[in-house]
């Protein structure tokens, strides 16, 4: 699909051309293209009727950035019948290179919004000495997002996580908030107005790192929650990391078994109906006494 034409997005502009790039290059595209399919991410529009919006959510690190560039080549291809709005959303961190996605955007020709809200503040103010950010930071700009996206008329709000940021949701709720969920590839937020869609979720995070590595695209480190230690969401990457280690190709058995989940064999009687299940005795022997 990827060679059929020597034209490319200005996003892929540069790319390298070894043959190991270009079937990352490819797996990353099949994968987020499968996603997208199997999870129904594409609204059916009437004839004639607009195109869905996407709000495109970039932070600037690599996952957004092959975010980004992955759903605007399959639409450069015809693939992804959608309107693509990037946005990020500077939150006031001391020393954001507030330049940086701007100007990238604009050399790359993507159409985009850059929202500043000022919610640094807000969590260094209401977030106790020694408690981490990472759950009112997320709030707040979730919020500001789902804002963004209504005053832009989009029907989604787009994120970057992939397989490794679900797999660590899964894990991080059974370890510490006894239940048994992640974070679905696609959403309704709670109001009901807009999806959330995850096209990455079958993508491994080391492809996302080896791709925006190689494509030399601007990394912007989130220095607010990652200099904190100890994180809960670190402490389940080393597990994960140890395991993969022991056993390669321990994450995706674990993805694969998202995937593939069987209520009758856990313990969730409002999943599964125990009480009413029943043996079928027709046919059989009466027991003798």
């Amino acid at each position: 699909m990827l060679d059929e034409t020597d034209e490319i997005h200005p996003l892929f502009a540069g790319a390298p051309q070894s043959t190991e790039f270009k079937k990352l290059r490819k797996r990353i595209v099949r994968m987020t293209r499968e996603a997208i399919d199997q999870y129904g991410m594409v609204e059916p529009t009437a004839q004639g009727a607009p195109k869905p919006k996407w709000l495109v959510c970039l932070s600037g690190g690599k996952d957004s950035y092959t975010l980004l560039a992955v759903l605007h080549e399959l639409q450069w291809r015809g693939l992804l019948p959608v309107e693509l709005l990037a946005c990020n959303l500077d939150q006031g961190q001391p020393n954001f290179p507030a330049t940086v996605l701007p100007e990238f955007l604009e050399k790359m020709g993507v159409p985009h919004r850059i929202e500043y809200q000022d919610t640094y503040s807000i969590v260094m103010d209401k977030v106790p000495a020694g408690r981490t950010f990472c759950a009112l930071c997320s709030r707040l700009r979730r919020g500001n997002l789902y804002r963004i996206a209504r005053e832009e008329g989009c029907s989604a709000v787009v994120l970057g996580h992939h397989r490794d940021d679900i797999l660590e949701t899964f894990f991080m709720n059974l370890f510490h908030g006894g239940r048994l969920a992640t974070m679905p590839p696609k959403l309704v937020n709670e109001e009901g107005d807009l999806f959330v869609y995850r096209p990455l979720a079958h993508v491994a995070e080391s492809d996302c790192e080896r791709f925006a590595t190689a494509m030399n695209y601007p990394i912007i480190p989130c220095d607010l929650c990652g200099s904190q230690d100890g994180l809960q969401r670190q402490q389940v990457k080393a597990i994960l990391d140890g395991w993969e280690a022991n056993s390669p190709g321990r994450r995706q058995v674990m993805f694969r078994a998202l995937m593939n989940a069987r209520p009758s064999h856990l313990l969730d009687p409002k999943l599964f109906d125990f009480a009413g299940l029943m043996r079928n005795v027709e046919g059989t022997e009466q027991e003798q006494f």
